[in-house]
């Protein structure tokens, strides 16, 4: 091929790359450290990494048992609405809270591995990949697919409603819903499988995990003084010992 071919073909394909990401922010995010819940009591760092240590395990187990206990309440009277609009940067008291980004954006960004935003935009995710804890499978996922990945609340809305958030001012069941601590972004499926279940009726298919899912649960329910059923206590216990 001559000289004047090469730069064609070369020009041809910078044009066809320029116009495949036109819109987008082409900035990409390396791939963020995995942490244990442990070592993330705030939330802020990304993954759900086993606890693999006899220490961890303990003191994992030592967490689990501060958590008060009691039956089940009702669900009368719940909605999504009652913890404030979906993903709002309303909230106040937790991290990222009022940074001019939607939490579902925030949580997207913390945890995706070649991040990507809406041109011009700091906040808007518009591709990315996921590694999922919850069921080990990649997700190469697109804003066109938004269900792919979904932010699941560790301590479903639902049951913190029916545990005591019911009686809660708006502004703490505001908190709950949006604290990263509370937040994991994961394949869809997984978390609709989930629904508003506590870890005696659902656990993730990663056995790997599980410890330090109940941890994430705990360090939750701890921090907003929620109790747990004591079939989930149960079940929380006996995953990390």
């Amino acid at each position: 091929m001559s000289t004047r071919g090469v730069v064609t073909v070369m020009l041809g394909a910078a044009v066809l790359f320029s116009l495949s990401t036109q819109g987008e922010d082409t900035r990409a995010r390396a791939a963020p450290a995995r942490v244990a819940p442990l070592d993330n009591p705030d939330g802020v760092r990304p993954g759900l990494a086993p606890l693999r240590s006899a220490g961890d395990r303990g003191a994992a187990v030592r967490l689990i048992g501060r958590l008060k206990v009691r039956p089940m309440g009702s669900k009368a009277g719940y909605s999504r609405a009652r913890f404030g609009e979906n993903w709002a940067d309303t909230a106040k008291g937790v991290p990222y809270a009022r940074n001019g980004c939607r939490t579902r954006d925030d949580l997207l960004a913390r945890d995706g591995e070649d991040v990507r935003y809406r041109r011009g935009s700091d906040c808007v995710v518009v591709s990315m990949k996921l590694r999922d804890p919850y069921t080990g499978r990649i997700v190469r996922w697109t804003k066109k697919r938004s269900d792919e990945i979904q932010v699941d609340h560790v301590v479903p809305l639902s049951y913190g409603w029916r545990m005591g958030a019911s009686r809660w001012p708006m502004s703490k069941r505001k908190r709950i819903a949006n604290d990263p601590l509370n937040l994991i972004p994961v394949y869809g499926a997984a978390n609709e499988a989930k629904g508003g279940s506590g870890p005696a009726s659902w656990l993730p298919p990663v056995r790997g995990v599980r410890c330090a899912y109940v941890v994430r649960f705990a360090q939750v329910a701890v921090k907003y003084d929620l109790p747990v059923t004591r079939a989930d206590k149960k079940v929380m216990l006996a995953r990390c010992r």
